[in-house]
């Protein structure tokens, strides 16, 4: 692993190499050609593609409720407890991030609110391939459910021996309403415009490889989406305090992710920085995804050792890392210090991996340095906030002068008029004079 000791300057620069891009032009013409045909042929177009790139030949693409029963019933009483537990945190979690809708009568006169209203229906997607995400599903659908949306639909890759039974048992934990057997950006397509069997939804979310986000952002303004996810990343601060095992256990967890994640260590200690790469090579000699780890440990991962923890701190907060552990001595005490982070994780008993399944904060995160502007997934994300107001003449006619100055600098004379008009008396119809108000204005 990389070791790097630089001024800071020089490794606020060399950050920006280890920040991993989303897509390029090759990808974005495949997936534009994807969602057209899917646009164009509906559910033909996602069973010739389940075809060609699962190798799976689908007769229905919806998962009946009954195997959803079944799936959840067929799990071994651990793995039913595990879901409950994290179920329990995940909800206990987002219930407080639940928005209000308001009114403000502070001014005799003048009403002024906010209505929040849930999201009528929404897409999860939840990934397939190797490995199975019933962690995502929870994080995905226990939120959109706490947040009132009606309908919640999940979309998978299907699966040459069908979809796991805790996929689909998780799914049935978590309230999801129906679940299609469709993935790749072909699920993406159908989610947004809509097939004879895929109803289309008002939001897409979940995370998904470099296809699947590409096809986010193409369908974004067709429907809305969580966010553009890349590859996962882990941010570590840690001093002489910390140990090396976990810390090298913990950029592991990240790195075999995906060939193209990053696993960061920022120290001011060298003895420690030194320890942690040795520990890192022994360890990803017995790690099963030890290739896929290997290429990200070796391409985009790297350890800086830092003058001081301020300099630490600045050089994280432009890494602006997914997740962010901090093994540093009283960590909460550097909680001001962060400014960028997807989610933090203090102490040396926080490890990563808890925010994954059973800490409670979502696990669904901006990646790429977009946690400069970007937020977790939450139960904010499945609303929609409607401002309203509703004011008396008198209330009106004290701003007035203020809205026509204002509307005749900005040159929109139409807005200011809308104002005056209510008050000039030569103007002032009465609805029930008909003759009148047709001749009004014409």
């Amino acid at each position: 692993m990389k070791i790097y000791r630089e001024p800071l300057a020089k490794m606020l620069s060399l950050v920006n190499q280890y920040t991993a891009a989303t897509t390029d032009l090759v990808i974005e013409q495949q997936v534009r050609q994807i969602i057209e045909t899917v646009i164009a042929k509906g559910d033909a177009a996602l069973r010739d593609y389940s075809e060609k790139f699962d190798g799976v030949k689908l007769t229905d693409l919806k998962v009946s409720e009954e195997a959803l029963v079944e799936a959840y019933n067929s799990l071994e009483p651990a793995l039913k407890e595990a879901l409950e537990v994290a179920k329990n945190n995940i909800e206990a979690f987002h219930k407080r991030q639940i928005d209000q809708s308001f009114i403000d009568l502070d001014t005799p006169g003048i009403m002024r609110g906010q209505k929040v209203t849930p999201l009528k229906r929404v897409g999860i997607y939840v990934p397939g391939g190797t490995a199975a995400y019933p962690s995502t599903i929870l994080m995905c659908a226990l939120p959109a459910k706490l947040a009132g949306v009606k309908e919640v639909i999940m979309v998978t890759p299907p699966q040459k021996d069908g979809i796991a039974p805790i996929v689909l048992g998780a799914a049935k934990l978590a309230g999801v309403d129906a679940v299609y057997q469709v993935g790749g950006v072909q699920a993406v397509g159908a989610l947004a415009y809509g097939t004879e069997s895929i109803p289309k939804v008002d939001k897409i979310v979940g995370p998904g490889n470099i296809y699947v986000a590409t096809a986010k952002r193409q369908v974004f303004g067709q429907v809305s989406i969580d966010m553009i996810a890349g590859p996962s990343e882990i941010g570590i601060l840690a001093d002489e305090t910390a140990n090396p095992i976990h810390l090298a256990a913990d950029l592991l967890s990240q790195a075999e992710h995906d060939k193209r994640a990053r696993a960061i260590l920022i120290t001011d200690s060298e003895v420690l920085a030194h320890a942690v790469a040795d520990e890192v090579e022994r360890q990803l000699q017995t790690l099963p995804r030890q290739d896929i780890a290997r290429t990200a440990i070796e391409e985009r991962s790297f350890i800086a050792i830092m003058d001081s923890v301020a300099d630490m701190f600045t050089l994280m907060n432009e890494v602006a890392p997914e997740h962010l552990e901090i093994q540093l001595a009283n960590a909460m005490n550097y909680m001001s210090l962060v400014e960028n982070a997807g989610s933090v994780f203090l102490g040396s008993y926080t490890a990563e991996p808890l925010g994954d399944y059973m800490g409670g904060p979502n696990h669904v995160l901006p990646t790429s340095g977009t946690a400069r502007f970007s937020s977790p997934l939450g139960v904010y994300d499945f609303v929609k906030r409607t401002a309203f107001m509703q004011f008396s003449k008198e209330r009106l006619a004290e701003l007035a002068p203020h809205i026509a100055t204002l509307a005749r600098t900005e040159g929109l004379e139409g807005h200011a008029r809308s104002i005056e008009v209510r008050f000039d008396q030569t103007k002032d119809v009465s609805v029930t004079d008909e003759a009148e108000v047709v001749g009004y204005g014409h």
